[in-house]
This record gives C-alpha cells, structure tokens and sequence, in this order.
C-alpha cells in the first residue's frame, strides 16, 4: 500500500501546507518542523554540540505564521541569540473579547500574548507580530541565499456571499531583511495540487473554522512537504 492510500484510509482529513511564492527554494527558508525538530533532537543528543540543527544565532529571523509553532520558533530563536524577529500573521488582530460571532462554548478567538512574544517584547522592545500581512516572495543573495522577503499589506471583508476574503492594500509593499525564515502558517486551505487529486484529499475547504472543531493527532515531516492529520 502507498503511503498517500494509508493516509487517506486511516484518516479523515488530511491538510498540505506550504507557501508556494517566488523564491521558496532559497536556502534560509525553512518548515517550522524542520526547524524545531533538529533543535530539540541536537539538545537532546548533544547540547547542541553536534551542529546538527539550524541555528538562528546572529541572524534577522523572520516566523510567518501566528499560531502556536510561530510562538515555539520565536522563542527557539531568542534562545539561539537571533538579532531580530518579525511574526508575519495573515489574519486580522483579534478583538480583545468575544466577537458576536463567537459566543461561548466555542473557544475564544481572543487577542493572546504568547510566551514567545512576551521574551521578543522584553529582548528587544517590542511585540513581534504584524498583522495582515501577505509574503509575495523570498529574495536570495548571488548564491541563493534569501536575504529578504517582499511583502504587502491586507484587508479583509466579505464577499457578496458573506466570505471573508483578503484584499492586497494598493502602495503597502515593502521590503524585510531576512536571513531565517520560518513557515508556521495555519491551516486556510491547501493549493489545489497534483498530490491532493490524486488521493481525492478535500480541496474545498472554507476556512479556519473548519479546523477549530476538529483535533490536530499528528505530523508527518517526510511527505512531500508538511502535513497533519486530523480525525473528528
């Protein structure tokens, strides 16, 4: 049996996350899991004696992606003695109390300060994080090194159908040096790619809701790029 057949026969779900954007191949860019998993297994083995993992040590890191691995980055990354940190966050800043949309007993989509940024605040001043921001694409040095990321800012509103959907801010684009980059994007809705028609793996998925009921079980590092499965 292959390993994509097993996935779909043992699970009810299964999600593909990357960033898909001009420049993604540079080396400096890399999965949040890539990232954290070699830390933590050349901690473990070697009290980081080894060199076995990507040390964020000297460098302008950037983490996109406001969740709970973005947060674990950004703290990884202050402990390696990184120069700066910038959290890119897709999605609007959330209400600091509940929206009407969002009563009790579903979880509280809240503003929350995490650890991580709670350690960049008292490092370096300020709280990481930048809302609605959209990665255009990765810029690399003459030997494919990225150095940058291109950005735009967003707005979000609904569509005719009641949708949230993003709009680029015309004149937002700016420029952030970046020596590390950190993908710990959630979970909007995969690409519609060879690899999900194949396993006829859902691609019509509406949005974070959909995962906000369901449980994230597991991750799988070596399959083509991030994946998790999700049962409910």
């Amino acid at each position: 049996m292959m390993y994509g057949d097993r996935l779909r026969q043992e699970n009810d779900a299964i999600v593909l996350a990357d960033l898909p954007v001009p420049g993604r191949e540079l080396a400096g860019v890399h999965f949040d899991m890539e990232f954290l998993h070699a830390n933590t297994k050349s901690l473990l083995d070697s009290n980081h004696q080894d060199g076995k993992y990507i040390s964020a040590k000297g460098k302008k890191v950037v983490v996109i992606g406001g969740g709970d691995t973005g947060t674990d980055c950004i703290g990884t990354s202050i402990r390696h003695s990184c120069n700066s940190i910038v959290n890119l966050e897709l999605l609007p800043e959330p209400p600091r109390t509940r929206a009407p949309g969002n009563p009790w007993p579903q979880w509280p989509r809240i503003f929350r300060i995490d650890y991580g940024h709670q350690e960049a605040a008292a490092k370096f001043g300020k709280d990481p994080k930048s809302y609605e921001v959209l990665t255009k694409r990765f810029v690399g040095d003459e030997n494919g090194v990225v150095k940058g990321l291109e950005v735009v800012h967003v707005h979000w509103e609904k569509d005719a159908r009641g949708k949230f959907q993003f709009k680029e801010v015309e004149g937002s684009e700016e420029m952030i040096e970046a020596d590390l980059v950190l993908l710990a994007m959630g979970f909007l809705g995969p690409e519609s790619v060879s690899i999900l028609n194949y396993y006829h793996i859902m691609d019509d998925i509406s949005g974070v809701n959909y995962f906000e009921t369901r449980k994230v079980t597991g991750w799988l590092e070596d399959l083509l790029s991030n994946f998790c499965t999700l049962k409910y």
